[in-house]
């Protein structure tokens, strides 16, 4: 869930995660940036529309259940998840009228599995044919919006929806994100791409809603991708101040109103059934009482929309785990509504989400148009920033993006061994059980109190454990696949895994395109001689490790076409013998420089020391030991650049003012630096150049707090490494903080940016960035998610840093970009103390940045592959195979898959899903009763295709790009069909026909500038910033 909004109405109090929020302060100025949308918005606002009838109130019954956040899984399910399904079921077959909304499937799947009985399940199935039990959403969780990456909302939705559709042959609709922190312009694209009719959202900045609710325009079709445009808009839903929770607050009674189950208990439910918080019973003497009550709440904020239907939300968080006193209170005061609607001006039924909207469509309004701006930041009041969460937990973002990465080349390595043909001993089955595994880890962690780091310790290591268990299956599934590949012979002594004879390793490049890069393993000799499958040198480079003193780091120049291996032999020397032809690997020098004491003023780098590359030259101040500047070849511009680390300092004693907390970001003046002096040392070698810079707290001081190593590449010739080149590499170690300290990274540059940068959403399409002035809280409020990549630029030259994991960012003064590192925190804020959600993180993180500096031309045809090169690096099996001794001469090497550079592979896989792609036949088979007898389907590959690039954005590269899908992936086969589906998969799109919503005049959805596709065939051609998704069927051999 997280903090409860200012201005919401909440559920009972003894729970402080549901309790009353204290009311907002004035907003004052701060308002004053929305009134110009606010003016046009009460122009806009549609004259007439709400007639004298009945105002229409949808009651939806709903639970909102946090996949984690205070409590583990396991710990939801005993102590009031099963009970929400168990008895939601058993109440709606008690009552025609009665209605509910299930949302996560987590928790659905984990009741349907081990909990509920065949009668429910039969019960379950009967609701869902009736339209009385509605799947919502459909997806594993409700994810964050602002810190997850397409790749994983993806993945997680398509984990929910191949469920539900195998298991009941529905396909959720609409959507019910109420609980995000804000709404990104990349989540409404996605749900319309999965077929959805309508989207719902909810917490969006409280400023921006107010002046929506005033004018009306909570309500809108958003094309919220600018180039897909009309293609894929969506109708979305804002919901208004009250959020997803029943307003509480009954003027007769001291008690919460309308949560008659009162609150959930844990660890486990209270025998007696007595929960604390009971609602007032409603009873003759207090009907009365309570219709005003719900019937004023209807009234108030059917003045918000344009219609007079009211959607009418009936739960929140833990709610419903005893749906009989719900439904038992609920039932007499809807009817004794119904049967005064004459006078009470309000009607009243229960409902689905689907029902609300459907009844919303058939009115056949006219909708304003929402462009492709997101909801980011957001805040709920004007110290109540959620920009916190960008970066918290830095060490679980990081490690839920490497599970993820290693999923994706999993599932395309596996797709390879099983076709044409397996080619060795791996049980398919167990193979896949590895794979399932870690789908499920990935897509849990993308839940909104997850990866955003706004959980509490304990249910952080849930997630790290279930994450680091997949992902050990994962690898030693991939091992198990080399192995079988290379079949290799029993380890002899001369050439075993371990010890001085030598090592093995297997490289997997998990991209259709060819890939040049550096990989790094640890070896414990200093001499070594690296050789490929054919037995030929490659060029490599030994220097000290920088994380184990006694060892060292291999650097190692791969050539990996797509979905292809290397390996490669690494032995020892044989040592300095006169004579000795044996070409080892370079050996790196290393340069120290002394501490350099932090400087008030800085003079005009009089003693630079150059590090070149064949793209860049990074100049280096010798009397800061500080990066100066940077000249790029291509544009022969020059830009000053410097790097440093800062602090906010924040307060944690609520007596004193805002607090910082895992959400919110709160601080009380500006960073200060975190560092009184500085080290460096340069690791020259041929092949790459290494520039390490220390920072102390003080002079003196044995170990330091923060670093940067900074990576160039040499490019051999022969060695086609366009984007290795043009990428300075950085790591940082932050940590361990001081207490209430947010660490950043700043860089200042001579780039005339007028504090404005771009930010992504979700590695999908960039956002412009303004720096905005507030009267309180200005810092904090122009802090943006950065997913994958942000730059900055001027007329000239652009400034791109690409990230392996969420962090938050901004530009708080002309020609300069921070990145929140790191974060810890302690308050005494009573709601996050009951939960333990103080953030006291005392880990040490090491992010990775990539810099990309160039012309717009440069930076925009070279950034988008970049950002995908490193989320997705190659695959090294190293330490998996000692031991193995493989005869790599003579290796055979699959053939490779490769895509046009604009044409990222999104996934390769084998989802295992048991039903007919033929709708009216997987229809028929569930109605036979055929559920789960069938094994899993290993024939059917999912393919989706993503065009990385917006309309424009390159000459070359932003243009369609059509594929012959029989040519790219003759090396699994011979393709005999290809079926184009929704984003999902659960859909054929010949088959799919989402709602249209009229705007007005111009073009209606569905009158694209598009040519339209022919069914079926190999051949495609996918346009910009497409996601294209397909079943493929081989001819088995």
């Amino acid at each position: 869930m997280g903090r409860v909004p200012a201005r919401a109405v909440a559920p009972p109090l003894a729970d402080p995660e549901v309790g009353q929020a204290p009311s907002r302060p004035a907003a004052g100025m701060g308002q004053l940036r929305w009134l110009p949308l606010l003016a046009l918005l009460l122009l806009l606002r549609p004259p007439g529309v709400q007639s004298a009838d009945p105002i229409q109130a949808f009651v939806v019954p709903h639970s909102h259940m946090d996949v984690g956040w205070v409590y583990t899984v396991q710990e939801s399910m005993q102590a009031y998840a099963a009970n929400v399904y168990t008895s939601v079921v058993e109440e709606l077959a008690r009552g025609q009228q009665r209605r509910f909304i299930a949302v996560e499937q987590e928790f659905f799947r984990l009741w349907w599995d081990g909990v509920a009985s065949e009668q429910q399940k039969h019960q379950v199935r009967q609701l869902l044919e009736e339209g009385r039990l509605e799947f919502v959403i459909g997806g594993q969780v409700m994810h964050d919006e602002a810190v997850t990456h397409l790749d994983d909302q993806i993945l997680q939705l398509t984990e929910g929806h191949g469920f539900l559709y195998e298991t009941f042959g529905i396909r959720p609709q609409f959507s019910w994100h109420v609980d995000p922190f804000g709404a990104s312009a990349t989540t409404p694209t996605l749900f319309a791409l999965a077929g959805f009719n309508a989207h719902l959202g909810s917490r969006i900045d409280y400023d921006l809603k107010a002046a929506m609710q005033e004018a009306r325009g909570l309500q809108f079709v958003w094309r919220a991708s600018p180039t897909l445009s009309e293609q894929q808009e969506i109708f979305t839903h804002i919901m208004d101040q009250y959020s997803y929770c029943t307003p509480s607050h009954i003027p007769f009674s001291n008690r919460s109103g309308f949560y008659w189950n009162g609150v959930a208990v844990f660890p486990k439910p209270p025998p007696d059934g007595v929960y604390p918080n009971m609602s007032e019973p409603v009873t003759p003497a207090n009907i009365n009482l309570y219709a005003e009550a719900l019937v004023a709440n209807v009234k108030q904020r059917a003045a918000w929309f344009q219609t007079p239907h009211v959607l009418w939300p009936w739960g929140c968080d833990k709610q419903f785990f005893n749906a009989s006193v719900q439904f038992a209170n609920m039932d007499p005061l809807l009817d004794h509504i119904n049967s005064h609607a004459a006078e009470l001006g309000v009607s009243v039924q229960y409902a689905t989400l689907g029902d609300y909207f459907r009844a919303l469509h058939a009115l056949n309004v006219t909708w304003r148009v929402r462009d492709h701006h997101d909801f980011l930041p957001y805040s709920t009041e004007p110290f109540q920033a959620w920009t916190g969460f960008y970066t918290s937990r830095s060490a679980l973002k990081g490690l839920a993006r490497r599970a993820s990465a290693l999923l994706y080349a999993g599932e395309s390595m596996f797709t390879r061994y099983m076709w044409p043909a397996p080619h060795g001993h791996l049980d398919p089955a167990w193979a896949l059980q590895q794979l399932q595994q870690l789908r499920w880890a990935v897509s849990e962690v993308q839940h909104h109190d997850a990866i955003t780091g706004t959980e509490s310790p304990k249910v952080r290591d849930m997630y790290v454990t279930h994450l680091a268990s997949g992902m050990l299956g994962v690898r030693k599934l991939m091992a198990s696949i080399v192995l079988d590949k290379l079949q290799p012979q029993a380890p002899t002594a001369a050439s075993s895994g371990a010890g001085p004879a030598g090592h093995f390793a297997s490289v997997y490049n998990p991209l259709a395109w060819t890939v040049t890069t550096v990989v790094t393993l640890t070896v414990g000799f200093p001499g070594v001689r690296v050789t490929d499958e054919a037995g030929h040198p490659v060029p490599s480079q030994i220097q000290n490790s920088t994380e184990t003193p006694s060892a060292y780091d291999l650097l190692i120049l791969t050539t990996i076409p797509g979905l292809s291996y290397r390996h490669y032999s690494i032995r020892p020397t044989a040592g300095a013998q006169e004579g000795t032809q044996e070409p080892a690997a370079t050996v790196a020098s290393t340069l120290q420089f002394g501490r350099r004491r932090r400087r008030r003023t800085s003079p005009a780098g009089r003693r630079l020391v150059p590090v070149a590359n064949d793209c860049y030259i990074v100049l280096l101040d010798q009397d800061t030991n500080l990066m100066h500047s940077i000249w790029e070849r291509q544009s022969n511009r020059t830009v000053r650049v410097t790097q440093e680390f800062l602090e906010y300092h924040v307060n944690g004693d609520v007596k004193q003012g805002p607090i910082s907390d895992n959400y919110l970001f709160t601080p009380g003046k500006a960073a200060v630096p975190a560092w009184e002096a500085v080290g460096m040392e340069i690791v020259a070698g041929q092949l790459v150049t290494e520039i390490r810079q220390y920072f102390y707290r003080n002079m003196t001081a044995r170990n330091y707090t923060y670093a940067i190593r900074s990576r160039l590449t040499h490019m051999p010739q022969g060695h086609d490494g366009e984007l290795l080149c043009h990428r300075i590499e950085q790591e940082y170690r932050a940590g361990p903080l001081e207490l209430n300290r947010e660490a950043v990274l700043r860089t200042s540059t001579s780039l005339n940016n007028q504090q404005v940068i771009y930010s992504d959403n979700n590695g999908y399409q960039m956002q412009r960035r303004p720096y905005l002035s507030y009267v309180n809280n200005s810092i904090a409020r122009n802090y943006y998610p950065m997913v994958q990549s942000a730059f900055m630029e001027d007329d000239e030259s652009r400034l791109v840093l690409l990230s392996e994991r969420a962090h938050g960012i901004s530009s708080q003064e002309n020609g300069q970009v921070e990145v929140m590192l790191h974060r810890r925190l302690s308050n005494n804020f009573d709601w996050d103390l009951g939960y333990n959600l103080t953030l006291n993180d005392t880990s040490v993180v090491h992010p990775v940045l990539w810099l990309l500096l160039g012309s717009w031309s440069l930076t925009a045809a070279l950034g988008q592959r970049s950002a995908v090169a490193l989320q997705h690096r190659p695959v090294v099996l190293f330490g998996d195979l000692a031991g193995t001794a493989p005869k790599l001469p003579g290796l055979q090497q699959q053939e490779a898959v490769t895509l046009p550079p604009n044409l990222h592979l999104q996934i390769l896989s084998i989802p295992g899903w048991r039903y007919s792609s033929n709708h009216t036949e997987h229809a028929q088979s569930l109605r036979k009763g055929h559920r789960g007898e069938a094994q899993a389907d290993l024939r059917r590959v999912l393919l989706r295709l993503h065009h990385l690039y917006e309309v424009g954005e390159d000459p070359v590269l932003s243009q369609p790009v059509t594929v012959n899908l029989e040519a790219v992936l003759q090396a699994l086969g011979s393709v005999v069909a290809v079926e184009e589906r929704s984003l999902t998969g659960t859909w054929d799109v010949g088959m799919l026909h989402r709602w249209s919503w009229r705007t007005g005049p111009g073009r209606r959805r569905g009158d694209t500038t598009f040519p339209s596709r022919p069914p079926g065939g190999p051949i495609i051609t996918v346009h910009p910033k497409e996601i294209r998704t397909f079943f493929v069927h081989f001819q088995q051999q």
